[in-house]
């Protein structure tokens, strides 16, 4: 499984779960690297098998609905789609 680190300001624990084909995974990641924050993500599409089907499970567990991108903050904030204002203030920006 290949999870990518992005260094920058450590907010926490934030991991991005996308699809690399998604506009608005790639709305998330800028976002994300206009604040500078340190992050890791994984797109799901690029995985095959058994592991997509892992990872997929992981993400449902924070966002049942299976939607993209989701975002997880320290394990227990769920930002479901893309929503800049809820991003902006869980990551107290």
């Amino acid at each position: 499984m290949t999870i990518t680190h992005i260094q920058g300001k450590d907010k926490g624990k934030v991991m991005l779960y996308a699809l690399s084909t998604c506009g608005w995974c790639k709305k998330a990641k800028a976002l994300l690297a206009k604040l500078k924050v340190a992050y890791d993500y994984i797109f799901i599409d690029m995985l095959e098998g058994k592991e997509r089907n892992i990872v997929y499970e992981e993400m449902q567990k924070y966002n049942p609905r299976g939607s993209f991108p989701t975002i997880v903050i320290n394990d227990n904030i769920i930002i479901a789609g893309f929503d800049e204002e809820k991003i902006l203030k869980e990551l107290g920006e």
